[in-house]
Formats: C-alpha cells, sequence, structure tokens
C-alpha cells in the first residue's frame, strides 16, 4: 500500500475540492480534480506546467474550472439544447472503486479511475441514462493518457446520441511562435462564420494574424503536433475514437469579455481539442463508445523549418 501511495495520493485542492494527484518516480505529475472529473495540471521531470490554467480560474462549483482538460459531454460547444460543452465538465465525479478490465500494462502505476452516471435532475434536461468512465493515467516517461467509456444504461430501450470532447488547453510560450501540424489542407468548419466549411491552406496553422480562431478540423490524423518554437518543445496528441480537432484562441477582445480568463493569458495559451463533433455518436442500450487520448511533450527537432518524423511521430 505504501508503493502505491508514491503514485497516487487523494487530497484536497483549492477551497477544500477533492482532488487525486499522479506522481511517477522521474518527478512527473499531474492533478485530477473530482468536480469535473477535470486535469488541471500537468508537470515534467523538470517540474515545467504543461497544461495553461487561467490565473482568474474558478474553483467554485458547479462552475468549469479555466483550463486544464476539460471532459466535453453529452455535447461540446454550443450545438444542441444544453448548456455551452455540456454537463459532464460541471458535475462532481466519484473514484470508481470497479472499472472494467483495461489492457494489462504493469509500467503504468499512476492512474485514477472515476466514473460519473446519470441523475434525476438531469434526467429532466436529457432524458436519459448512462454511466461515463474517465481513466487517467500516467506514464513512466511523463505522457499523459486520458481514456473515456460511455454507455448507455438506458431501461427504456431508447438510444441516445452525443457529442464528446476532451478540451485541452496546452501551455505555450508565446501563441505567435507556435505552428500547429497535421491539419494542413483539411476541410474545417468555422465556428466564427457561422460553420461554414473551408479548407485549411498552407504548410502548417500559426497565428499571427491577431483574431480569434475557432475551428473544427474533420477526419484528422490519429496524431497531430504543437510546435513550441520559442521554449524548443512540441506537444504530440495521439488520440482514438475522435476523428476531429478544434483549435481555439479567443485572441485579446474575447480574452478581455471572459470573467474568469485574464486579459493577455490569450497569449500563452492554445486549445487543441481531441473531438467527436461533426458526427454524433448513437448508442443503442446496453452498448460502449470508448474514446483515448494519449499527449507527450518532447524536444522539437527541426530539419529546413519541419518536424523530423522519426523523433516526433516515432511508433508508440
Amino acid at each position: 500500500m505504501a508503493s502505491e501511495n508514491v503514485y497516487v495520493e487523494h487530497c484536497k485542492g483549492v477551497n477544500g475540492l477533492d482532488k487525486v494527484i499522479l506522481r511517477e518516480i522521474r518527478g512527473c505529475s499531474a492533478e485530477v480534480y473530482l468536480d469535473g472529473g477535470q486535469v488541471t495540471s500537468w508537470k515534467n521531470e523538470f517540474r515545467e506546467q504543461l497544461l495553461f490554467l487561467s490565473s482568474k480560474a474558478t474553483f467554485k462549483p458547479p462552475n468549469a474550472i479555466r483550463g486544464g482538460i476539460q471532459i466535453c459531454f453529452p455535447q461540446f460547444g454550443t450545438i444542441g439544447s444544453l448548456e455551452q460543452h455540456g454537463f459532464a465538465r460541471n458535475r462532481l465525479w466519484s473514484v470508481d472503486r470497479d472499472p472494467p478490465p483495461f489492457p494489462a500494462n504493469t509500467s503504468h502505476r499512476a492512474f485514477v479511475d472515476l466514473i460519473l452516471r446519470h441523475s434525476e435532475e438531469e434526467v429532466k434536461i436529457w432524458p436519459h441514462r448512462y454511466e461515463c468512465r474517465l481513466r487517467v493515467a500516467l506514464g513512466p516517461g511523463g505522457d499523459l493518457m486520458l481514456t473515456s467509456r460511455i454507455r448507455n444504461t438506458n431501461t427504456d430501450g431508447k438510444s441516445f446520441t452525443f457529442t464528446f470532447a476532451y478540451h485541452t488547453y496546452f501551455s505555450v510560450t508565446d501563441i505567435s511562435e507556435v505552428r500547429v501540424e497535421g491539419l494542413e489542407t483539411l476541410d474545417y468548419l468555422d465556428n466564427l462564420k457561422n460553420r461554414e466549411r473551408f479548407t485549411e491552406q498552407g504548410d502548417a496553422l500559426t497565428f499571427e494574424s491577431e483574431v480569434s480562431v475557432d475551428k473544427v478540423y474533420l477526419s484528422t490524423p490519429t496524431k497531430i503536433a504543437i510546435l513550441d518554437h520559442e521554449r524548443k518543445r512540441t506537444f504530440v496528441l495521439r488520440k482514438d475514437g475522435l476523428p476531429d480537432a478544434v483549435v481555439w484562441n479567443p485572441w485579446d477582445k474575447k480574452a478581455k469579455a471572459m470573467a474568469d480568463f485574464g486579459d493577455d493569458e490569450y497569449k500563452h495559451m492554445l486549445c487543441v481539442t481531441a473531438a467527436c463533433v461533426e458526427k454524433p455518436i448513437i448508442l443503442k442500450p446496453g452498448e460502449e463508445w470508448k474514446g483515448r487520448l494519449e499527449i507527450s511533450a518532447v524536444p522539437s527537432s527541426y530539419c529546413s523549418g519541419q518536424l523530423d518524423p522519426r523523433r516526433i511521430f516515432r511508433s508508440n
């Protein structure tokens, strides 16, 4: 039991809220709040923060925490009848004492299993019963892995439809020095232009136009890279069951309009969100959907301005 406590610690966080700290021997760590089932911190072995958390974030349930990784279910964005990004990020999750079996992996000792089930109050606004399970794991090398399993537990024979996203806020040095690779030439829906469909131009996505960005990229590859040129760091996203990717930065005007977001903090964050948005998932009673996100932070390797694929897109 003592050895397990090295890897997983249940404790109190901001405002006395329950949280779980995951640690690995090399010094990597992650923090998960039960409110929202939300990862709020991910640090490498040098104790450098890799996720963005606003200095004005409020830890006051049921408000979502601004930053980290928000679980968006059963709705992402405002397309639908529910509040923006659904209710999962506003609910209190429980530690799952009896999770379903995962593929055997003895190297992952720093993990926690959470579960969210329907409430009778919630059924009034979304008339379905479900189980939403989340495993957050920290690999020995510092990789952060999130696996979600959603099951339809309706007893009335009805299917339900939902969208889902891991709304991830990455910490970057300077947004104007960041590029995203893996989305070039893809179609996207521009949320700032009534979801009109466009095709991405250019070799990589950059952020120098000084306007807010809110795009849903469709049929994206399983691997996407975010290059922080100034810090010489690259985030690599690997995803399964999540065909879309949402790229968002509010820029200055929208940043100033958000009470829980610093006026200039847009310069130091970028959301690249693994999602299933364009084609909602349909589950019949008893059926289960699974989605997975793995993110790693590696030193950037440039060759004529391009990534060295042997280093960044190495096989697992």
